[in-house]
Formats: structure tokens, sequence, C-alpha cells
């Protein structure tokens, strides 16, 4: 009987190797109705194979639903702070029209960031005023989701040191806290299957989800030292100001979206940030203002529970995808204007 050689059997690993490694890549399918790709089956990319990895610092597959290319993509489940759709720092939007704009509202009050048929969210801010100032630092402290009949709300709790291996995430749900437990990856699922909330890390990261409505992707972070010593913020030694940081993706908005960062989805929205402008901030607290974080008593709020909004009156395709590149210099991109 002969005995296989190194090489042969090195040969015979390389054949199998690929049937190995196709067994492991996931399936992925859209269930947005109006998408093209709705019920498609489609495997992930080799790159990403799977949707759920064991490593959370690993891309995961995805289909972006509101695409005309039915094609599953790698992408990081946490916020990117420089792609459409984000609200970051104090606090620092890029809108669906890739706009970058900041709007900072007032400490301790609440603001309407997407306001439209099917959805809503607000934002509550907190700040501080430092002497001598004529506006308030603010960060987002908490959002407020109302969809159909439900309610939604997620915060970051306050804590006078910052501790990453403390969660400072509180969650709710139809008024009762959840009780998602820490480590990655840990999944709460609604009884109706149309809301889920998964980890992204082991603790202060969060992928919400609304299935077929948007996603919402959530790190908890503190004002630092080093942004504390740049901006003069006067941070005190007894709260270090912890806050979210956010990614929106939204599905099927109507053409009626309203909201400080919701308008800029609109196809007829003309963003009165000045391209160039170091902090170009936009205006809109009378219009934007509500009186609680899940209130929709805005003078602006559009949200109507259950009356949705016609096939016909959609905004199916987002206006800006991917990530905003800031290597060019402070105009890079379609109007931009980058990190300070």
């Amino acid at each position: 009987m002969k005995i296989l050689s190194s090489k042969g059997i090195f040969a015979i690993w390389l054949i199998f190797l690929p049937c190995l490694v196709q067994s492991y890549v996931d399936t992925i399918t859209c269930y947005t109705k109006k998408s093209p790709c709705f019920l498609k089956q489609l495997k992930c990319p080799t790159e990403c194979p799977s949707k759920q990895p064991s490593n959370a610092k690993a891309k995961a597959c995805y289909l972006n639903c509101n695409s005309p290319i039915c094609k599953p993509e790698c992408r990081n489940k946490k916020p990117n702070c420089n792609g459409p759709g984000a609200a970051c720092l104090d606090p620092r939007f890029i809108g669906g029209d890739g706009i970058v704009f900041y709007f900072h509202g007032k400490s301790n009050e609440h603001f309407t960031l997407v306001s439209d048929p099917n959805l809503h969210i607000n934002a509550r801010f907190i700040g501080l005023r430092p002497a001598g100032r004529q506006r308030d630092f603010t960060w987002i402290q908490a959002l407020g989701v109302l969809f159909d009949t439900h309610t939604f709300s997620v915060e970051a709790t306050k804590a006078e040191k910052w501790d990453q291996e403390i969660d400072h995430l509180k969650l709710s749900y139809d008024g009762q806290e959840l009780g998602l437990p820490e480590g990655y990856p840990s999944i709460w699922t609604s009884s109706g299957n149309n809301f889920q909330v998964e980890r992204t890390s082991d603790k202060n990261s969060v992928l919400i989800t609304l299935r077929e409505i948007a996603e919402i992707s959530i790190n908890v972070v503190p004002v630092t030292k080093e942004d504390d010593r740049i901006h003069s913020y006067h941070i005190p030694s007894d709260d270090c100001f912890a806050h979210l940081e956010v990614q929106f993706r939204f599905y099927g908005l109507s053409s009626k979206v309203e909201g400080v960062l919701g308008r800029t989805y609109r196809t007829d929205f003309v963003n009165p940030a000045k391209p160039g402008v170091a902090m170009p901030i936009v205006g809109g607290e009378d219009k934007y203002r509500t009186t609680s974080l899940l209130a929709t008593d805005c003078a602006r709020c559009v949200f109507a529970p259950g009356g949705g909004s016609g096939e016909e009156d959609a905004l199916l395709v987002e206006p800006v995808q991917g990530t905003i590149d800031c290597a060019g210099g402070s105009n890079s991109g379609n109007g931009m204007v980058c990190r300070k």
C-alpha cells in the first residue's frame, strides 16, 4: 500500500478547500417589497461570508435593498461617522445629500431628527455652556423612535468617569426596559419579528433593525480629554458627558419626510450649509423642537402611525451611497466639508 506524499496531500487539500469555504457562506435575502431584490436568495461574498460573524470586529454580509443592483456587500455594523446618515460629535451630521452640517439645538431639550408618516425619531440633547459663550455645546444623549404603534428608546447613561468595561446603554421597547444580555452577539427580537436589537460588541454598541423601515447603528462614547482640550468644552470632573454616535440607513422614506436630518433626503431640499465653511451650522430649532423624547408635536412633524405612504410617494434609493472621502481636503466629494 502506497503512502501519499506531503505534496499529494497538499494538492487534495487545495481541491477540497473551495468546497469547505463555500459550505460556510451564508445566503442573504431582502424583504423590502418595493426593492428589485425582494425575496432573492443571494450568497454572501467570501470576504464576509457571514451575516453574524463570530468576531465582532469582522465585516458582516449585507444586502442594500435600496440599491438597484442586487449584490451582497461587506460592511461594518458600527457607525461610520464619515458616512451619510451619521450624527456624531457635537453633533455633526452628514445628510442624505452628502453635505456635512452642525445642529447644536439646546441642552436638556428634544429635537426631531426624522419625521415621516411611518417613522419618527427624536433626539435628547445634553450639554453645557462655558462662561462667555453664546450657545450651548451639545451632544445626543438619547434617541426616541416611533414606528407603527410601537416605541423604542436608547440612552447613554450618565457616568462620572468613562469605563469601557461598563455597559452605558439603556434600552426600552413599548415602555418596558430591555434586559439585553452583555456580550457579542446578543440579540433581542420583538414578537412580530419586525424589530431587532443586536449587540455589535460586548458592551456599548448595538444595531437596531426596523424591518423594511430603517437601521440604526449606535455607539456610546465619552467626551475625551483630548476633545475637551482642543475645543475648550470645559467638561466638569464629575461628568464625562457619555453620548451617542449614530448612523442611520433608511428604506423607502416618503417625499414628505421632515426633521433635522430627514429633510436632507428629500429631492427638493436645498441645504443651506455653505461648502468650505469649517463648521456650517444649520438652524431649525423652532421647527423641530418637541416636548419629550417620544413626542411628535414639533411644528413640522408628519408622523401618522398606520397611515403609511403611497408607493408612488416613496424615495426608494438613498441620494448618496458609500462613505465620504476626507483625504482630499476640506471640500472633498459632493460639496462636503470634512471633519474638523
